[in-house]
């Protein structure tokens, strides 16, 4: 989100790609780290519905930047 909102001081990023990427942030740590949550495995707290509104989320950010820097 904060390289979004950097960007956007200089070109256009829609509202609803920085709140794609607000979701993506909260999943950082907790899910790449055993001991992110207090008890249990990463796993246990998501479910099918959150991996596919990060799916969409990535998609929209993946899709912005296409779009905004196709030669990327």
């Amino acid at each position: 989100m904060r390289l979004l909102r950097d960007l956007s001081q200089v070109m256009g990023v829609p509202e609803p790609v920085i709140r794609s990427a607000m979701r993506l942030d909260r999943h950082y740590i907790p899910t790449r780290y055993p001991n992110g949550f207090d008890t249990g495995a990463p796993k246990e707290y998501y479910t099918d519905e959150d991996a596919d509104q990060a799916i969409q989320d990535a998609k929209a950010v993946l899709d912005f930047c296409h779009q905004s820097f196709p030669d990327s």
